[in-house]
């Protein structure tokens, strides 16, 4: 039995190391995200944890978003002293990869970006890196099951553990407006492209198709705006369209493993380990990649990617504040079984 779970552990390596995206060790992220909780549960005043834990049943939970809102679930950022937003962050680092976290914090960070650019003509919603909350669902131990929600503008992570183990991570959203950065603002150096691979794979796996490949692949001429069920609880309930992994030769199969490699790199080692485990139980060859819009960069543009286990969606068709066409990236990986750790019916 013993021998087994190494070879096992083993095979997770080098199957997540073939995704583009290798694994030093493979280790329980729960433990740490509970005492995290913990900490930064007990750091809190009253009115404050009154704000920032709810019963595990709660229906908002589900309640989820990455538009700009008025109001969110939770406690922010904003109303935390240095203490708090120090175990703010660690709670934040402890349930996603290093890649990840850099990449949430500079999420968080281009609400300044925004508020720069968007100056001479400011929208209704402010822009502020201090906007971001943080919600915990059940007290949080390593033999209870509890959630958490840390969700702002441009970003959504929602994670249930169970019994020390991460059970469930999904819908988890990063976006990026503009796609890249222009000039020096609010921290952040000119050039900066924080969701690049997301985006350059994907073109760069559509260049690789032939006529007849891409015929299949692409299933509209036009991107749609959004990515489809934003907000809502479960994923949506569609069977898998364009070319399945199996119809790529081997270089197109890297690339597509490279690009959910991407993805992959985001959330913890052992989440991300579990993710391709059930991908490859799944079948690989059953993953399907589709596109829409443009084929280009710059113009709209939409992938889906799509196997038994999950969905990705990527959608940049929005103009940023300098108005060009297509400078605002969604993202989003769901898990088809259901999101939240809830199973659906």
């Amino acid at each position: 039995m013993k021998r087994r779970r190494v070879a096992l552990a083993m095979t997770i390596l080098v199957t997540l190391a073939s995704f583009g995206w290798a694994a030093l060790r493979i280790t329980s992220s729960g433990p740490g995200m509970t005492a995290a909780a913990q900490d930064f549960l007990a750091s809190l005043d009253d009115g404050q944890r009154q704000t920032a834990l709810m019963d595990y049943g709660d229906a908002v939970r589900v309640d989820w978003h990455f538009i700009p809102k008025d109001t969110r679930k939770g406690v922010r950022i904003k109303d935390m002293d240095a203490s708090q937003r120090r175990k703010a962050r660690k709670l934040l680092r402890s349930c996603l990869g290093k890649v990840g976290f850099d990449k949430a914090t500079v999420i968080m960070a281009m609400e300044g970006v925004l508020r720069e650019l968007e100056k001479e003509n400011p929208g209704r919603f402010a822009r502020d890196p201090e906007l971001y909350y943080f919600t915990v669902f059940g007290e949080p131990s390593n033999d209870s099951r509890w959630g958490l929600s840390i969700e702002g503008h441009h970003m959504s992570l929602n994670f249930v553990v169970d019994g020390g183990e991460v059970v469930s991570s999904t819908p988890t959203v990063l976006c990026a407006n503009p796609t890249i950065i222009p000039d020096d603002l609010a921290g952040i150096r000119k050039g900066t492209r924080v969701l690049a691979a997301e985006e350059l794979l994907a073109f760069e796996l559509l260049k690789s198709l032939d006529g007849d490949e891409r015929a299949t692949a692409v299933i509209a001429e036009e991107a749609p705006r959004e990515v489809r069920a934003a907000g809502e609880a479960q994923p949506p309930q569609e069977d898998a369209v364009g070319l399945a992994a199996g119809g790529m030769n081997r270089q197109q199969q890297a690339i597509l493993r490279a690009l959910l490699g991407s993805y992959l790199s985001t959330v913890s080692n052992d989440v991300a380990s579990s993710r391709v485990e059930a991908i490859e139980e799944a079948g690989f060859d059953n993953v399907h990649f589709a596109w829409a819009g443009a084929s280009t960069p710059g113009t709209g543009h939409y992938y889906r990617i799509q196997g038994p286990t999950f969905l990705v969606e990527f959608v940049n068709t929005q103009p940023d504040a300098a108005g060009n066409p297509a400078s605002h990236i969604h993202l989003i990986w769901r898990d088809t079984a259901g999101d939240f750790g809830l199973p659906i019916q």
